[in-house]
């Protein structure tokens, strides 16, 4: 039987989901609380303490905690894929490969996988999905040792990183992200289903082993109304850095 404590925290957790408590905002005081489930002030401290280790709301005690995010928004305090990220919505992630194929390093290409220029790597554009509503396209290019494995997984499946950690152990260790905003092209619209020029998230990421050798480097592009990135800093610790537009 599950403990009240975590019920409480399950239903915040959806309540924060669905935005009845919105990032900034404040939850309701334990008083309050406690009063609300019918429970004692002490359960619904272990609750809270369970969204605080979360990073969902703030640890500072003796005040109501704020909202600091929402399983819908993803943080980049942590290496997470598409696949992981609507599993912690308790959402449904598909994919569907719309174009796959094996061309020449590019001289970016060389650079972002520390490859000769002219070496044959793999490029593979997918529809990404939650509950089979398109939300994103991954322009993807592996690098040539890691592109057989990627090559032969089925068209339609829903988390790539996990079918190569299955088939062949890689982790995807560490990631760099670039973050910025482009207007949907016409190729952008026709699989998101939005219209051309529509605003598009666009994460430009490399990411590689725990060794530090390149798996893939990509052009990933969000529907503007499907998901928002947070980045939790401090003045001990910023993960975020500011750069001009290149």
């Amino acid at each position: 039987m599950t403990a009240r404590h975590e019920e409480i925290a399950d239903e915040l957790r959806q309540a924060i989901d669905r935005e009845e408590y919105t990032v900034g905002s404040r939850l309701p005081a334990e008083t309050d609380l406690a009063a609300q489930y019918g429970v004692s002030r002490g359960t619904v401290r272990q609750a809270v303490a369970a969204l605080t280790a979360e990073g969902l709301i703030g640890s500072r005690q003796g005040a109501r905690r704020v909202v600091l995010t929402s399983r819908r928004s993803q943080s980049f305090a942590e290496l997470r894929s598409f696949a992981e990220w609507a599993r912690a919505m308790e959402r449904e992630a598909t994919g569907h490969v719309v174009t796959q194929e094996y061309r020449p390093a590019t001289a970016e290409d060389a650079v972002r996988l520390q490859l000769t220029a002219g070496t044959s790597v793999l490029h593979v554009l997918r529809v990404r999905g939650l509950d089979g509503e398109p939300v994103l396209l991954e322009r993807t290019v592996y690098a040539d040792w890691i592109s057989p494995a990627v090559e032969a997984i089925e068209p339609e499946c829903p988390s790539v990183t996990q079918r190569l950690y299955d088939d062949t152990g890689l982790v995807f260790a560490y990631g760099e992200h670039v973050i910025d905003a482009v207007a949907a092209g016409a190729q952008d619209a026709e699989l998101l289903g939005i219209r051309r020029t529509s605003p598009l998230l666009r994460v430009r990421r490399v990411t590689t082993t725990r060794e530090g050798r390149p798996v893939e480097w990509s052009d990933d592009r969000y529907r503007s109304d499907a998901v928002s990135f947070s980045v939790h800093n401090s003045i001990g610790n910023n993960a975020l850095a500011r750069k001009t537009a290149e």
